[in-house]
């Protein structure tokens, strides 16, 4: 057996290509399914079967459109209530891919009907004799959140993963990889998840702490204790995934003429900068906003989350970051952006004003801001909780655009955890026609500065 990962770094997932050198198994493919396809390719391999964990809240399947393209089983619970035809799966069921031998486990916990994939390879000489494919249930280092279905299941649901990561540890022998979908920055996560590239299920029953805490009701209050915030779009996901998305569209457009793009910044169409936000900060064009691209995990989740669902969007950049960022988009449902390609804000809307706003960093703040103005701190509230710049407001990034009438009056200096998020609300408060300072900073480098903060007790 051979295990071919393929990665979206900017949802921090994992789709999995699981093959015996003639058949193979897809696990959880994203929508733009030709990366997984190539590694098919490259590995010489037939897609025979495609496989769901569970209806995903984070991103937008490719398993339906993948499952049709290669005429291949597409295995998803039969208890998921879905628009299209898929082969029913039940807990215990098991089905062949070549001479690899897969069962189906009731995993509940992430979601209701959640499934974990146990894969053994009888060949003696194979390189791995036993995989399991875990998605939303138990992750490197913690497990998958269990909030996403409704507040009134969460804790139902905390017991169940308690109870599912166990059954999986049962299931399989200790040196099986362990190949989870989420854990890799999703939001999906939830708790203390590791960094670390690679596991098994015998490392994560020794160091996991939902395998390690004997007490399930202990697990349950620390693992609620640590829900913080998830992005709005995740609203849409399980919803269009249970229709069955439609294959993504990932051409670029033609460029948007010069006189279209001014006429959607004068009406206040959102028309995002995809350029460092250092450079847009300097010199962009009056009424864009800035969401850097190329920054890890940082655009497509932010995106999603601030700005309005399905409303006119416009990408301005240089063409392969605005085929990139279509790409990205695509996996969350945001199809078919328009684009206005170039690397020159001026040239491609010669007659909107250039504006710009000042950035400063950590010593900045200390030496240049005058007594009474505000700090910003837009990270989430959790991370504020546990240590802040003094007399710092605190409106997360993602409640920005409908508490900025909560604002004082007067310049504003704006951060974050890294510079990311901060250079997205100073774009955001500059639309707005509010003075704002980006501090282009981390915060961990805050208190060296000499900048005073205050911390949360220990527990």
């Amino acid at each position: 057996m051979d295990v071919v990962v393929v990665e979206t770094t900017q949802l921090g997932d994992r789709t999995y290509l699981v093959h015996d050198g003639a058949a193979a198994l897809v696990i959880d493919p994203q929508r733009d399914t030709d990366r997984v396809e190539e590694a098919a390719r490259a590995a010489g391999v037939t897609i025979t079967h495609v496989a769901e964990t569970h209806l995903h809240n984070d991103y937008l399947t490719g398993g339906l459109v993948l499952s049709r393209a290669h005429n291949a089983v597409y295995l998803v619970n039969a208890a998921d209530k879905v628009a299209f035809e898929r082969e029913p799966v039940v807990d215990g069921q098991m089905f062949r891919v070549g001479r690899l031998m897969v069962k189906a486990l009731a995993t509940p916990g992430h979601t209701h009907t959640h499934l974990a994939y146990v894969v053994d390879d009888d060949d003696p000489g194979a390189g791995v004799r036993q995989a399991v494919f875990s998605g939303g249930s138990l992750l490197y280092g913690s497990v998958g959140r269990t909030d996403l279905i409704a507040p009134e299941d969460t804790s139902e649901l905390a017991h169940d993963q308690y109870a599912s990561v166990r059954r999986l540890v049962a299931e399989a022998a200790p040196d099986a990889g362990l190949y989870p979908t989420h854990g890799f920055g999703s939001f999906c996560s939830i708790g203390p998840a590791s960094k670390i590239p690679a596991s098994t299920v015998g490392e994560q029953a020794a160091t996991n702490h939902a395998l390690t805490d004997p007490d399930e009701d202990h697990f349950v209050r620390h693992l609620l204790a640590n829900v913080s915030a998830y992005p709005s779009y995740y609203a849409h996901m399980s919803p269009l995934n249970a229709l069955g998305p439609d294959a993504a569209a990932l051409d670029v457009p033609e460029s948007v003429n010069t006189s279209e793009l001014e006429r959607r910044l004068e009406d206040g169409e959102w028309v995002v900068d995809l350029r460092n936000r250092v450079a847009f900060a300097a010199n962009h064009l009056l009424g864009s906003v800035s969401f850097e691209y190329g920054t890890g995990s940082s655009f497509t989740s932010y995106l999603g989350w601030v700005l309005p669902w399905n409303q006119p969007l416009t990408l301005l950049g240089p063409l392969d970051e605005v085929e990139k960022a279509i790409r990205d988009l695509a996996r969350i449902g945001i199809d078919l952006p328009d684009a206005a390609v170039g690397a020159d804000p001026r040239a491609l809307a010669p007659h909107t004003p250039l504006v710009h706003f000042p950035v400063a960093g950590w010593t900045g703040l200390v030496q240049e801001r005058v007594p009474g103005e505000t700090v910003l701190d837009v990270r989430r509230s959790d991370e504020f909780a546990a240590s802040h710049v003094s007399g710092a407001l605190n409106v997360p990034l993602h409640e920005l655009l409908l508490r900025m009438g909560e604002l004082p009056g007067g310049r504003i200096w704006v951060h974050c955890n890294s510079g990311y998020r901060a250079g997205v609300a100073a774009s955001l408060l500059h639309r707005a026609s509010r003075e704002v300072v980006l501090i282009d900073a981390h915060f961990h480098d805050a208190a060296d500065a000499g900048v005073e903060l205050t911390s949360a007790a220990p527990a």
